[in-house]
């Protein structure tokens, strides 16, 4: 009799053991993924514009339909010139906002008079569709004012982003989620801010 009463203390021992390594387990396991969550959420994902080689694959593979990649100017590096490599398509017959003159597919860029012979070139957001031909010309014919960028305001912070997976130049990373924006210019050596 003594020993079954040893055996089922030893049991409930062992039962109550084994619960009490699960429990912990199980707390151990929510707090991990709890600061896992908590570590993505404290970072987003971004180009490094110095990185990026304009592959178009910005465009194609954002989940959203409408890519959250937008391309985005700095003024403070812009020669503001009359012949842009970033609007106007290579060999262009005039150097004026006709379509067939711009090399944006979506006539996202707008070309503004300012004085002899000066420009100035805006992006229109929610006409832009990532596509990187404008920072590709930019690039090749200019010094690299126009450049990609993910907007926050409608990126929804993928753990498992298309884009970074397809980037062949693996320009996508994570970044704080304090300075979002990897920025050119003077516009880089301010604390960020919002692009667009």
């Amino acid at each position: 009799m003594a020993n079954e009463k040893n055996d089922h203390v030893k049991r409930r021992d062992f039962l109550r053991s084994g619960l009490n390594t699960l429990a912990g387990l199980t707390v151990g396991s929510v707090t991990g993924l709890m600061i896992g969550r908590s570590l993505a959420d404290d970072s987003v994902w971004q180009i490094d514009p110095d990185v990026c080689v304009q592959c178009e694959r910005c465009a194609e593979n954002c989940i959203l339909p409408q890519s959250a990649v937008k391309c985005v100017h700095s003024y403070s590096m812009c020669g503001y010139c009359d012949l842009c490599g970033g609007y106007l398509e290579p060999g262009a017959k005039s150097r004026d906002t006709a379509a067939e003159n711009q090399l944006c597919p979506t006539g996202a860029i707008k070309r503004t008079f300012i004085e002899d012979p000066y420009f100035e070139y805006t992006i229109d957001e929610k006409l832009c569709i990532g596509c990187g031909k404008c920072v590709k010309g930019c690039g090749a014919f200019g010094n690299g004012s126009l450049y990609l960028q993910v907007c926050h305001d409608v990126c929804v912070n993928c753990n498992e982003c298309a884009i970074a997976r397809s980037c062949p130049s693996q320009a996508f990373r994570r970044v704080p989620a304090s300075t979002p924006y990897l920025l050119r210019g003077e516009e880089g050596t301010t604390p960020a801010k919002e692009v667009g």
